[in-house]
């Protein structure tokens, strides 16, 4: 297999972005010990009646208080599935109100953001998120990143690699990105070869140099990836899509090593300092949720901040190569 060498930015997707909580400690200020027990119990009567009257709701259940209820948006499948499971009962036994919006589609959740529809989304990875937000002129920028099931090629009318045929049809997801990453696998694969120095977050089928087994891409959306498999020989499938599919990551016959396509969540740029983004890091990043990942999803790539070593994802990446 030939492996394409990452451009350096690409190592900079690696890098650790990290939002830190902000704990907030209140402190009362002891009686004098002199004091009566009366005149005590009076004091604390007192002080009970004024933080009822003069501290909101919001700062008394430690959410934000200029953010009541979030909005957030996803694809349908497993990046729905942890904040149904995780993240929102986290953040509403903290006070907030938490509704999901699910899409269909990689279009729809920028721009619902961008509008204002929702208040974060959770289904991309940094390349598609930074080609998509200047190419439509959007103010959203990443926060944190979130555990994502690596691309893989599953099978279609044939079910081993080493069946491929002169002719073969691969499916493929028809953005640029995703598309992309399709290019690199098949290039680590052998199945074609790309052109030297050329940026991998960016190739597209000009770069490629040799197709010697006369493979015929078949660019559809990735949502009907999965479907399509009767019809194709293989198919790249984005790992969302395949396991809300009901497909195991496990099924698959290669699956990319990069860590470049860890997805992130985006938020509008306007938000990036507001307290309840931090909640919301901070229930994505909690020991709660990463047990619960770490139990449902198998084989995933998790977060950089994470410091782990996803020897898991590894290993069903080096079984399903073999």
């Amino acid at each position: 297999m030939k492996t394409l060498t990452l451009s350096s930015h690409v190592a900079q997707l690696l890098a650790t972005v990290g939002i830190a909580g902000i704990a907030l400690v209140g402190c009362t200020k002891p009686e004098q010990k002199t004091q009566t027990s009366a005149q005590a119990a009076t004091a604390s009567s007192s002080a009970s009646t004024t933080v009822s009257a003069s501290t909101p709701q919001s700062a008394a259940t430690g959410i934000d208080p200029n953010k009541a209820e979030i909005v957030i948006g996803t694809t349908v499948g497993d990046f729905g599935d942890m904040v149904k499971n995780s993240v929102k009962p986290q953040l509403e036994q903290q006070g907030y109100q938490v509704k999901l919006v699910e899409f269909s589609d990689y279009i729809r959740p920028n721009k619902a953001l961008a509008d204002g529809d929702i208040d974060i989304n959770v289904f991309q990875h940094k390349p598609y998120l930074d080609t998509f937000k200047k190419e439509n002129n959007l103010d959203i920028v990443e926060a944190f990143q979130v555990p994502t099931a690596p691309l893989g090629l599953y099978a279609g009318k044939v079910a081993d690699l080493k069946q491929v045929k002169d002719g073969a049809t691969v499916a493929a997801p028809n953005d640029p990105s995703n598309f992309a990453r399709a290019l690199v696998m098949l290039n680590e694969l052998g199945w074609v070869t790309l052109k030297a120095n050329i940026d991998p977050l960016t190739a597209s089928k000009n770069d490629i140099a040799q197709n010697p087994k006369n493979i015929k891409l078949v660019e559809l959306e990735a949502a009907q990836l999965p479907r399509a498999r009767s019809d194709v020989d293989f198919a790249v499938i984005n790992g969302n899509y395949a396991t809300s599919s009901g497909m195991k990551l496990t099924e698959a016959l290669f699956q990319e090593p990069s860590y470049a396509y860890v997805n992130w969540s985006a938020i509008r740029s306007k938000d990036k300092d507001a307290k309840w983004v931090k909640d919301v890091t901070n229930a994505y990043n909690s020991d709660a949720f990463k047990q619960y990942a770490h139990k449902t999803f198998p084989g995933y790539k998790y977060p950089a901040i994470w410091g782990e070593s996803n020897a898991a994802a590894a290993s069903t990446t080096a079984s399903a190569a073999k």
